[in-house]
């Protein structure tokens, strides 16, 4: 094969997407869901330290995010650990959704 076949071929392969640009998406994609779930952290303490209890929508919502790509990755990669991890953080999002909806009403002034 000469230069032009290999490069070719590699487009094809890559449907002419930018690989360099895709390993950066999922670097920052990565970085997101760090920095998600450290601000989750800070402001899950600080509302404890303020007396105002825990917060498990917030929770839901942090690992909501890694549910998700666990499920993507599952479904893409068909691999039994991203499987089980996927059905681990939905379980886990569900209970702290469930949570977070029952403290709301259970201190909700209108129902």
């Amino acid at each position: 094969m000469n230069r032009e076949e290999i490069l070719e071929k590699s487009r094809q392969e890559n449907k002419n997407k930018d690989v360099h640009e895709e390993e950066i998406l999922k670097q920052a994609s990565k970085s997101a869901v760090i920095v998600q779930q450290i601000l989750a952290g800070i402001f899950f303490l600080t509302q404890i330290f303020a007396g105002k209890g825990i917060n498990w929508g917030l929770w839901a919502l942090v690992f909501s995010s890694d549910m998700v790509i666990f499920w993507v990755k599952a479904i893409k990669l068909h691999r039994k650990h991203e499987l089980v991890m996927a059905i681990f953080y939905t379980i886990f999002v569900f209970i702290m959704s469930g949570c977070h909806i029952y403290n709301l009403v259970a201190s909700s002034t209108i129902l």
